[in-house]
């Protein structure tokens, strides 16, 4: 593990300081870490949405497709239709 030194102005070091002691984080550093993973996450969430938004259409997403979806799922499965109606 690589170490970094940041500096902070004393009310955001009293921010990071009292959020370590609210929410049960060990340390500032560990504070800092889960703030860096959840920024990836949400930069990588946004990289999806904006991959998907600039694709081009597919198929409509409705009720028929989701049936569909399940029907392939219960066909792998290996489930019957008399069982899958509960008959």
């Amino acid at each position: 593990m690589s170490t970094m030194n940041i500096s902070l102005p004393d009310n955001l070091k009293a921010f990071v300081d009292e959020q370590v002691s609210q929410r049960g984080y060990g340390t500032s550093s560990e504070y800092v870490r889960e703030l860096i993973r959840r920024d990836k996450d949400r930069l990588q969430l946004r990289n999806l949405l904006l991959a998907g938004a600039s694709s081009p259409p597919t198929a409509p997403v409705n009720e028929a497709y989701f049936e569909g979806l399940r029907e392939r799922v219960r066909r792998r499965d290996g489930v019957s239709p008399k069982a899958r109606r509960g008959a």
